[in-house]
């Protein structure tokens, strides 16, 4: 099995740190890999931490402007912004 696929299944199954520290050593070894970063972003989103999560997001489109991360976090903004319609960034 692929080491995304196993990273998805602990997500998946709650597993979070798990999954954290598998990524964490696949940037170790490859500081370009937008996939990590996107993924990170996902378990930080999992987690309720929408500042982490953007962080992450941002780093994946910064690598990979193609980056199924752009559209991520243009979900949490539009979430942000229907939670709260007062907030001007």
């Amino acid at each position: 099995m692929e080491t995304t696929d196993i990273i998805k299944d602990l997500i998946a199954e709650n597993r979070l740190e798990e999954a954290i520290e598998l990524l964490n050593r696949r940037i170790e070894q490859n500081e370009k890999d937008d996939e990590a970063y996107y993924l990170l972003g996902n378990i930080f989103r999992k987690k309720g931490n929408w500042k982490q999560a953007t962080f992450y997001y941002l780093s994946a489109t910064e690598i990979n402007p193609e980056s199924p991360a752009k559209q991520a976090q243009e979900v949490l903004v539009d979430i942000q912004n229907f939670m709260n319609p007062d907030f001007n960034p």
